[in-house]
């Protein structure tokens, strides 16, 4: 890749930053907080010179009416209206999809209508373009009204000094096609398979060498103590001279014949260890190209999924309605295949909320919303699913039209009543529509079939929920597929399973006649977390999974058991032995009937052996289920239960607030491994919008105290200032431990304040479990 190349990858992910906080700047001002201009004003600057760095006039051109327009906002201490925010949101589309285009095209065309919306919100007197300068020279400059504060190009040293720039060597970019990703993640599984028959030949060679030390012992017992040592002593007393010369000529043999076996079992010994050590060497390099292959498969959900916000708000413009576009979770790696299997529904799912969900102004205004229609969407991971949700604030689904609409079209029989919930799984079907006419949008009724269709494909599910206090929440929940993972491999019933690591609380080996019997099922008494005690059922899994149980299949007087928690419950899995925990490569779990939610993937063991991997989920709903076909409903449980054997349905809700991904994304991965469902904010500002915005029922924030925007003090204040959030628990963690920082969070309401230096997972969870 040639310096220019290097420099455009380079832009490419520095105007995504600039881009991405300029929006996010803007979304947060929107309920009257005005945002930090000062920062916006740096974001346009630093756009224009790196856009000027890299010798893009247009993208220059449009940076500095951006800048120019902000430096006003600051200078008198306003706020952008209106129209200026659609100028800058407009501007900011058409930077993106510049920049994209120069991936097929040398040199993209920038559409006018971004520079004609900035001078009109620049009047009087527009301001012409930059003067564009090359990265090594500037050129003369143009007859543009110059800048009220003229700034020089950030100048890279290695240029000013006459060097190449230093480029980071990690940006370089290849195109490589996706089958050819695939076919190089088979070939690299199949070559995994392959070696695991050098196991088989490290195996013949330690019987070879084993058997040659044998017939090396056998020949020296035979020639010392064996038949032919009695036959000596029988020639020497008769005193026969020839035959003992053949004797000796024979025992002569015997000692070269030692003597070679002496040296063949050295020498495969030595082959042995040399195999051995080659094998490893194989074995660790095929698992380092398996890894680098499956990340190839694994891309950012904003490869596909990146330029849909800004195709919503151009559709929007086109159809004259404001819209505010947030998007989460793009950075997530996901399975290139799924997302593009999702493409086409995801975008279908976007816009019918932009469809449905857009009312008039005066309509908004009088239900005290914003002026624009708030769309959000999220990629994330939970539970060991994909989850991607398309939200909005708009009207919300109208019931009467889709009631009326089924009926008319047979789906619902006259005089059969439904619920919300039924008349909502309704839209699914192919040509249903409640639009009075077709447009650009909707109409067809076939958008949200779409959706449906592909998701059931991928063995997902879909749902449509009405929001409160308004609007409409599309949530598709997927497994995901070609993941490696930790897996814990079990016999039950006579057949190998996979449990997810992460699934899994604790192993147990539990005592048979210690065992006690509730509602004609089998019920063990453990220690709890604190030193309570949990009186947990115990389920075998070959019942679950319809194979004959063993009831001393190994130990006659001890079960292996496995602590599972999931679904809101606990409860024990009795296996008959766990044989491995190993990582490998998740599949997509056959179709295999009504199971088949019991089971989230397939793994493949050495020796092409398959096995299936269980969703804790799964279990945790057939182990719901058995137990109310059994009579154990939570009202009969023993009194004194700690922990219960069916704690309450919904899992605790916890929102960590940090703005470093890495801290997030521990803190994220302990919680969810505990059995908490976890959300995540970048900042103070966001974590208080999303609360506001009542999006989900939260039990406990754990937040950071150093965050930009509104730091973790900051948002403890507002909440406290609010009744809802008064007595919302509130831990925070900080690398200042100081006693006045402490004493601070303290005074302003924190119920906990817990120090990053110290910090210990047991603790953190400890502190939660007290607080819920």
């Amino acid at each position: 890749m040639d310096i220019r190349q290097q420099l455009l990858a380079a832009f490419e992910v520095e105007h995504r930053e600039h881009i991405d906080a300029i929006r996010a700047a803007l979304a947060g001002g929107a309920d009257g907080r005005p945002p930090d201009w000062n920062d916006i004003f740096r974001r346009a600057h630093s756009l224009k010179g790196a856009a000027r760095a890299v010798d893009l006039p247009p993208v220059e051109a449009v940076a500095h009416r951006l800048e120019t327009l902000f430096e006003r906002i600051v200078a008198a201490d306003t706020a952008l209206d209106r129209e200026a925010t659609r100028a800058t949101h407009l501007a900011l589309d058409r930077i993106e999809a510049y920049v994209a285009d120069l991936k097929t095209t040398a040199a993209p065309e920038m559409p006018g209508d971004a520079l004609a919306a900035l001078d009109g919100r620049l009047r009087p007197g527009p301001l012409a373009p930059a003067a564009p300068q090359p990265v090594e020279a500037a050129s003369a400059p143009s007859e543009a009204a110059p800048e009220s504060k003229p700034e020089p190009p950030e100048a890279n040293p290695a240029q000013s000094s006459g060097a190449e720039p230093a480029v980071d060597s990690t940006l370089a970019l290849l195109r490589v096609p996706a089958d050819a990703v695939e076919a190089l993640t088979r070939a690299t599984h199949e070559l995994t398979s392959t070696l695991g028959g050098e196991g088989q030949v490290a195996d013949g060679l330690a019987r070879i060498t084993r058997n040659a030390g044998e017939l090396r012992r056998r020949a020296e017992a035979s020639r010392e103590r064996g038949p032919l040592a009695a036959l000596a002593r029988l020639l020497r007393g008769q005193g026969n001279a020839e035959a003992e010369t053949a004797l000796a000529a024979v025992r002569t043999e015997l000692r070269a014949l030692e003597a070679s076996l002496a040296v063949f079992a050295r020498e495969t010994s030595d082959l042995t260890r040399r195999q051995a050590g080659a094998a490893s060497a194989v074995e660790s390099a095929s698992a380092r190209v398996r890894v680098q292959a499956e990340r190839l498969a694994l891309v950012p959900a904003e490869s596909v999924f990146g330029g849909f916000a800004r195709f919503l708000r151009e559709t929007a413009r086109e159809q004259d309605r404001e819209v505010e576009v947030s998007v989460r979770g793009l950075d997530l790696p996901v399975d290139r295949a799924m997302l593009q299997t999702l493409k086409d529904p995801v975008l279908h799912a976007l816009r019918n909320a932009l469809s449905h969900g857009a009312e008039a102004p005066e309509a908004r205004r009088r239900a005290g919303k914003p002026a624009a229609l708030a769309i959000t969407f999220e990629v994330a991971v939970r539970g060991g699913r994909l989850l991607i949700g398309v939200s909005d604030d708009g009207r919300g689904p109208n019931l009467a039209a889709i009631e009326a609409t089924a009926r008319a079209r047979g789906l619902l029989a006259q005089g059969e009543a439904a619920d919300p919930e039924t008349l909502l799984d309704l839209v699914f079907a192919p040509g249903f529509s409640t639009a009075s006419s077709v447009d650009t949008l909707s109409g067809r009724g076939f958008g949200l079939s779409v959706v449906a269709d592909a998701v059931r494909s991928l063995r997902g599910s879909v749902r449509l929920e009405a929001r409160e206090p308004w609007g409409t929440s599309l949530t598709m929940s997927l497994p995901l597929s070609a993941s490696r993972r930790s897996v814990l491999l079990v016999e039950a019933g006579g057949a190998t399973f996979g449990l997810p690591g992460a699934g899994v609380e604790r192993l147990l080996r539990l005592d048979r006649a210690g065992l006690g019997r509730a509602m004609g099922r089998a019920v063990a008494r453990i220690e709890g977390a604190g030193g309570a005690e949990l009186n947990l059922p115990v389920i075998p899994l070959a019942e679950l999974t319809g194979l004959p149980v063993r009831e001393a299949a190994t130990d006659a007087t001890h079960l292996t058991a496995l602590m599972l928690r999931s679904a809101g419950q606990r409860f024990l899995l009795a296996v008959d032995r766990l044989l491995d925990v190993r990582t490998l490569l998740v599949l997509p779990a056959p179709p295999i009937g009504a199971d088949g939610k019991l089971f989230s993937g397939t793994v493949i063991q050495p020796g092409d052996v398959p096995a299936l991997v269980l969703d804790p989920e799964g279990v945790a709903a057939r182990v719901g289920e058995t137990r109310s076909s059994a009579g154990t409903a939570g009202a009969s449980e023993p009194p004194g239960d700690a922990g219960g054997t069916m704690p309450k349905a919904r899992r605790s809700t916890i929102l960590v607030v940090d703005d470093s991904i890495t801290t997030r994304t521990l803190e994220k991965g302990i919680l969810e491994a505990a059995g908490y469902r976890v959300v995540v904010c970048v900042d103070g500002q966001d974590a208080l919008d999303r609360l506001r915005a009542d999006i989900e029922t939260v039990d406990l924030v754990v937040a950071d105290v150093e965050m930009p925007r509104l730091d973790g003090f900051g948002l403890l204040k507002a909440l406290r200032a609010q009744d809802a959030f008064a007595r919302l628990p509130v831990i925070l963690m900080t690398s200042r431990g100081d006693a006045e920082d402490v004493a601070r969070g303290l005074d302003l309401g924190a119920d906990a304040y817990l120090t990053k230096q110290k910090f210990d997972q047991r603790q953190l969870l400890d502190t939660i479990g007290q607080l819920l």
